[in-house]
């Protein structure tokens, strides 16, 4: 085989390769954060707010994973008093894991359930109402 055969046969590899790249990227599948990723950009202010004032509570919000089940405790000022909660459990790796669940409570404490099939890195992100004040607190857990 002369040099000329060897030239064609590196540039046919070359574009096979590039080929196979163009391919493989356009059948990836890329989820957005959010559809409406504008408008919520938008309102970000309003959740510093709602999250500093979360942060400015006794105690932070705080969570455990038992058995398939998440359960959330509010901090102590807000026992007995009647809570709405919205709580997004948000995997970033897969749009179809995520989950919205509405929440209602008056002792402090919700119980979300999981699905026992998905594992990995979660996120919750728990927005809850107080006595007509609105209230943001984000927090990372895992599912094994």
């Amino acid at each position: 085989m002369n040099w000329g055969y060897k030239i064609m046969l590196v540039y046919i590899v070359f574009v096979a390769g590039i080929l196979l790249l163009v391919f493989k990227s356009s059948s990836q599948k890329v989820d957005l954060v959010t559809e409406n990723y504008y408008q919520q950009e938008l309102k970000y202010e309003q959740k510093i707010d709602e999250a500093e004032r979360a942060q400015s509570l006794s105690s932070p919000l705080k969570y455990e994973v038992n058995n398939n089940a998440l359960t959330v405790y509010f901090p102590e000022e807000m026992n007995g008093v009647k809570l709405k909660a919205q709580a997004l459990i948000y995997y970033a790796a897969d749009e179809a894991k995520d989950k919205n669940y509405n929440l209602e409570t008056g002792n402090g404490k919700m119980v979300i359930d999981l699905p026992a099939s998905d594992k990995g890195m979660y996120e919750l992100k728990m927005d809850w109402t107080a006595d007509n004040i609105k209230y943001y607190s984000e927090h990372k857990f895992f599912i094994k």
